[in-house]
Parts: structure tokens; sequence; C-alpha cells
């Protein structure tokens, strides 16, 4: 099982810790437009950008500011400086815009082309810098060098959701990509990969097909970021090997909390090759060191509204406030055999899992995110990931899904970046010494010598030469093909669509069964056609009569009989998300206060000292306060504490704010957006803590501390401490009866 690091210090870059993250800029702003000449200010220390490397892969020294704009003036892109930006060149004041004005013909030239071709999925992401040091337990299996003991390699991880645009919200019930880019010494090593193990198809001809029926309907582009539409049910409920990873993404898997909080998956099954040739099949596993969790579905629905970038502003928040995100990457193991079968399951079939409970999960190092991108656009955004960047060690196997990916991601990169040289972009320049032979193209930047790019050659000394196994080369393990006659078929194994699912539903708690059954019900009933709900019904019959029923009888529509013999398998506990103690770095305690001068240093420091991020909500701004009645939701906290009863503001009235409830103004003196502020967190199962007062504003919501996760406490310290242990398990669970069996 996976151990628990919190004690190891954090490694990769030293940040000096910043209390209340966010601040936009490296140096506070002045009131006045600052008007003497400086050089441009620095990145803020969370930040950094892409190694400084050749477009051929060599070290240059340069400090990351030599590829960052320069000098105290405005210039244009040749250098010349700028006496006026804001007017164009004109035939006197009123006359009409001259045709030689070259910068505005420049600037607006360089602002039509800014955007290049979103990806097609997986557009809207979020990404950092990080490190992944190797604790050599997988050296035993791998000649991959940065997998041996005390190797250190530098990362780059970008997450996303699938479906969405670029401009899409990031709360969405969808799956989210988790790519990371490994720089080795001996090249880049891309583990693309996502937060659910399984994929929708089996093979990837059939990838278009599933995105398109994803997308939204091309008639009229809607719904955005959604699968709660028609093409979509009707696609995988004619398609029914979808109905595993469609299950994972009804669950609470499909909202999670925080990109630092959600597991990642290679998918596909690897083939590792040790130093004498042995091999060995492997699935890799992302497990975060904050464990597993997720939004609940209102929470998810209030976020994409007030805060649509709640996940990309969580994690670079949480580096720029010190607490690092970490997972351990871990591998289950396979023999390498002719079936290339494990305990019954295919290990070439995305559409499933081996559960951790048949191959428990190694652990082979441990990433830690620490330094957030410098520019988004030309890093996060063009960031070229490819399932085919392997290094020795490292190999594919026969899954028919990977080996369509092998050709899609070269081919999509070459679209959207404009061409063959996509992987001299500074965010994706190996840091191993390329010689590759290829020339020319578009946005070619390596300048090239000699005279000979072919081989063999004499002209330019025979230079580049093959490299043996002895000296690095990249070999494919020698695997037998066997002979066999070409057919558009599958293997028989690969027939079975509902046996996992229904493990999956089994490994399931009481609260976890009930979120699958609403988010069926949500995304079936936004169904138009009652031909598609009904066979999604026949779908769900197949995995649980219960699951069926119940949607069945919010959908108004009859309960079909099951079409195949319901498995039995022994539930998977590691499946589920619910019932761990996790730490509790990084989470973000609410302070209700009275006044904005009120003294709540006690609790403050208290959530600081515990690894958290106080945020202080009072009735106007002020010093030390990071958010007011106005601008509060609950969605942004893990917990409050309620340092008083606050009456009502003056802003406090329906025109100015429509989170207030004259209904609550009449029989209360609190002002009746901290009532809905506490209302939302206990019905989305967050800890409360109330002191000074503060359990006036529990008493006027009918709250007690008789209540699960409520607390009375003496003070902002003892209210903290008392937080923290129910905060370890992510939600106050018990707030959640189930109507459906545990």
């Amino acid at each position: 099982m996976f151990t628990n690091h919190e004690e190891q210090p954090v490694s990769g870059t030293a940040h000096q810790r910043n209390d209340i993250p966010g601040a936009p800029g490296a140096e506070p702003p002045t009131v006045e437009e600052p008007t003497s000449p400086r050089e441009p200010l620095p990145p803020k220390p969370d930040q950094s950008g892409p190694a400084t490397v050749s477009p051929t892969g060599q070290p240059t020294g340069a400090d990351q500011a030599d590829v960052a704009q320069r000098g105290g003036y405005l210039t244009t892109a040749q250098g010349a400086r700028l006496y006026d930006t804001d007017h164009s060149l004109k035939a006197g004041p009123r006359g009409p815009v001259l045709l030689q004005d070259h910068h505005l013909r420049e600037k607006i030239t360089h602002f039509d082309h800014e955007r290049i071709p979103e990806r097609v999925v997986h557009a809207r992401g979020a990404a950092a810098h990080g490190v992944f040091e190797s604790y050599g337990t997988a050296a035993r299996i791998t000649r991959a060098a940065f997998l041996a003991e005390g190797a250190r390699t530098p990362v780059f991880v970008r997450f996303s959701t699938v479906l969405g645009s670029r401009g899409s919200a990031d709360t969405v019930r969808d799956t989210r990509g988790f790519a990371t880019k490994f720089y080795t010494d001996e090249g880049v090593f891309d583990l693309v990969g996502n937060n659910i193990p399984v994929f929708f198809i089996q093979d990837a001809i059939k990838f278009p097909d599933v995105i398109h029926a994803g997308k939204p309907h091309p008639d009229r582009e809607i719904p955005q970021a959604q699968s709660a539409h028609d093409t979509f049910w009707d696609f995988v409920t004619l398609h029914t090997e979808a109905t595993f990873h469609t299950l994972w993404n009804m669950s609470d898997r499909g909202i999670p909390r925080s990109f630092r909080m959600m597991e990642g998956f290679g998918v596909h099954t690897f083939r590792l090759v040790d130093a004498e040739g042995a091999t060995t099949l492997v699935k890799f596993h992302w497990k975060p060191r904050l464990g597993v969790h997720s939004l609940v579905w209102e929470e998810a629905q209030i976020t994409s509204g007030v805060d649509p970038d709640f996940h990309r502003r969580d994690l670079a928040d949480a580096i720029e406030a010190g607490a690092h995100p970490q997972w351990e990457l871990g591998v289950q193991t396979f023999p390498d055999n002719e079936e290339q079968m494990f305990e019954g399951i295919d290990l070439l079939d995305p559409t499933k899992i081996v559960p951790e409970e048949l191959a428990p999960v190694q652990p082979v190092g441990l990433l830690t995110l620490d330094a957030n991108p410098s520019n988004y656009f030309a890093e996060t955004e063009q960031v070229a990931f490819h399932v085919g960047n392997l290094v020795p060690g490292i190999d594919v196997t026969n899954d028919a899904l990977m080996q369509g990916r092998l050709f899609s991601y070269i081919d999509t990169q070459i679209t959207r970046l404009g061409g063959p040289n996509f992987p001299q972009l500074p965010i994706n320049r190996t840091h191993a010494p390329v010689n590759d032979m290829l020339r020319d193209g578009m946005h070619q930047t390596a300048v090239h010598r000699g005279v000979a790019p072919y081989r063999p050659n004499s002209l330019d000394g025979g230079c580049p030469f093959l490299a043996g196994a002895g000296t690095g080369a990249y070999i494919e393990a020698p695997v037998e093909v066997p002979a066999a006659r070409k057919v558009r078929d599958a293997a028989a194994s690969f027939d079975d669509h509902y046996s996992q699912a229904r493990l999956f539903w089994r490994s399931m708690s009481a609260p976890e069964r009930e979120h699958i059954a609403a988010a069926y019900t949500f995304e079936l009933g936004k169904c138009y056609e009652n031909a598609i709900k009904e066979r999604g019904l026949k779908v769900l019959a197949n995995i649980d009569g219960e699951l069926c029923r119940t949607v069945a009888a919010e959908l108004g529509l009859p309960v079909p009989e099951p079409t195949v013999e319901l498995a039995d398998p022994d539930p998977s506990p590691a499946l589920s998300q619910i019932g761990k103690q996790w730490p509790v770095d990084g989470r973000v305690v609410g302070i209700v206060v009275t006044d904005p001068a009120q003294d709540v240093s006690e609790a403050r420091q208290a959530v600081l000292a515990a690894g958290m991020v106080p945020l202080v909500i009072a009735p106007t701004g002020g010093e030390g306060v990071q958010r007011t009645f106005a601008t509060a939701r609950s969605i942004e906290y893990d917990a409050l504490v309620l340092a008083g009863a606050p009456q009502p503001a003056a802003d406090g009235y329906g025109a100015r704010d429509a989170k207030v409830s004259d209904d609550a103004e009449a029989v209360t003196d609190i002002d009746s957006r901290v009532l809905l502020l506490v209302t939302e967190a206990f019905r989305h199962g967050k800890a409360i803590a109330a002191y000074g007062g503060g359990d006036a504003v529990l008493e006027a919501v009918g709250f007690t501390s008789a209540d699960a996760g409520v607390v009375g406490a003496a003070g902002g310290g003892d209210a903290v401490e008392q937080l923290v242990g129910l905060l370890r398990g992510h939600r106050v669970w018990d707030r959640f009866p189930p109507a459906l069996g545990g």
C-alpha cells in the first residue's frame, strides 16, 4: 500500500510561503500610474518557466529572464522604441489613418494571430512545473534511468477537462486529463493519462465517434462541456463497452474537488524492459497524497457560475501558498505471458481495470509540483504530449486504443502548432542532446550545421552515428507477432461490458451510490428522447437492479429486466473515496467576523500552523480581510469558523446583493448572507466551528453542536484544532443519510 510522506521535505524550488495566495503581480501596485522607466518585474516566487535549453536540447546557461521581455521601454517586434501606442498615425487629428503606420499594422496583425487552434479534446487545462524523485523500486523491472534510485527528473504536468472548450468551466462533470512530461536524461517520456483508469472505447478507430457524441450538438453548439444530452447517451447506450467509464463519470470521480485531490492513471497496459531484456506488463497509477476527494453536485453547479476557474485557481494558489501538491507514482505488475491476461482480465482491453486487491499498486517515486508557469500560452497551451514519447525501458503493447494514439498525437500537434518543429518550443524541448537529421519546416529555430543530413555519410565525418544497446539506444522489445489473418475484430474477452461496472457499483459506499443514482437521473433526465432514456435504463439493469429502479422511478419510466446474468464480484475498497484519513495541507478555512477590525489572529495562526489557508470573511473589506459577505460562497471553503454573529451589513439589500433574504432579515438580526453561507456549507458536508458568539448563527439556522460536524469551541485555536480532525475525512459524511443500500 502507499505510504504517507507527510514528514518528507518538499523538493524542488524553495519558495517563500505566501499565507494568502492569489496576488496578481510580483509587487503591490501603486494607486497612480508609474511613469519612471524600469526593467520588467520578475515573476512571482511561485512561478517558473521552461528550462533554458537550445532547440537541440543543449543547456544554454541562460537565465530565464533572458528569454522574456527586456528593457524598460515599449518597442516594436524589431526593438525600435515607440513614443506612442494609443493613437494611430493619421492625416491630421481628425483625418483618415495612414497605411504607412507600421506599428499599427504590426500590433493588429499579431493580435489577429494570437490564438492557435485549441485542442479538439482537453482544450481547457492548467499546469505546473515540478520534480519527480525515484525511489529506485522500479529498477528491478525497467532500465529507464529516471526510475533508478535517487534519480531526480524535472517534469511539467497538465490537467484538463475533455469535452469543453477553453472557455468552459472547470467543475463540469467530465473526465480529467493528467498528462506528465518527464524531461529525462534519455529524452522526453510522456505519461498521458486520465483521472479515470478506463476509457469509453476499446479501439482508437472509434475515438472520433465518442468525441463527436460527447461534444455539443452540431446544429446548436449546445450543451457546452456536458454529457447530459441526447447524442452522448445515444452513443454510450448503443455502444455498451462505454458502460464502465460512464459509471465512473457518473460517480463522484466525475467532479473532483481539486486537481490536487484526484488520481491519475496511464489507462493502458505498458511493457517495461529491464537491463537484461526481460519484460513485465504494468499499469501506471498516480496516488494523491491528499487523498481522492470530490465536490457534491450542488457545489459543482454553484462553482461553475461563481468561479468557473475554481480548479486552476486552487492549483496555482496551493503552489503559491507553499502547499505543494504531491502524488506517488505506482505500478501494478503482471507477467508478460502470451495471453496477456491476468486473473481472467484482458490486459489489452482499456475498458477494464485490475482491482488493486488482485495486483497491489507498488510505489516507485514521488511527484511534487512546486512552481506555477510564468506564461499560460507559452507553457500550458503550447505543451505537446505524445504517447509515443518513450525512453529506453518503457514500451507499448498491442492495445488497439494505444496503437491509434501513437499516430494521432503527432498529427494533432502539427496542425495546432503550425508545423513539424513543435518539439523545439521551449516547453517541449528535451533536456537530452538532439541530432535528428530533421531539417527545415515551418518555425525551424535550430541553426543546423554540416552538409550531410543523411546516413550513411562521409562529408560530415559520418555523424550522427547509430547507438547500440550498451550506449543507451531505444530498442523496442522483440515481442513476437502471432501469425494471423487480417481482420477487423476483437478478442472475445472484449465482449464483457458489465461485470466491472457491477464491481464498481458494489464497491461504493452508501453516499457514493446516492450520488451515482442522482447523476444518472440528472443526465438521462436532460435527454429529449424517451427511447434513449429507456435504453439507458436497460444498461443500468445490467449493473444493478436497485440502481435501475431508483433512476427509473425518477424518470417515470418502467423498469427493464437485465439482459445478461449479473456478475457477483467481491467489492474493491480501493475504488471508494470514503472512509480514510488524509493530510489537510492547503485546505481553505473561512473565518467569519463581525467587523473588519476584529482580532482573529489566534484562529488565523492556528490555521496556518496546520498547513492550511485562512480567509477572513467580513461585512466590508479592510486590512487583513480577504472576502466580504458579498463575495463569499461556501464552495470556496473546506470548513468555516464563526467568530461572532454579524449584523446585517450596509450593502445587505436585494438591489445590491441578490443573496440577501428579506425573510431571514425579518426573524434575525444576523446578516442573511452569513446564514446562507453556513446552510450551504452544512448541506455540502463541511465542518463548522463556532466561538465568541458564533453559536447565535448556528441557532438562527437551526444547527447545534449535536449535529454531525458542528462544534462549539472555547476560542479560535480550539475551533481550528477540532476542525482539523474533521477535515481529515474530507467531509462530514454522516450528514448524508442513504436510501440506497450501503
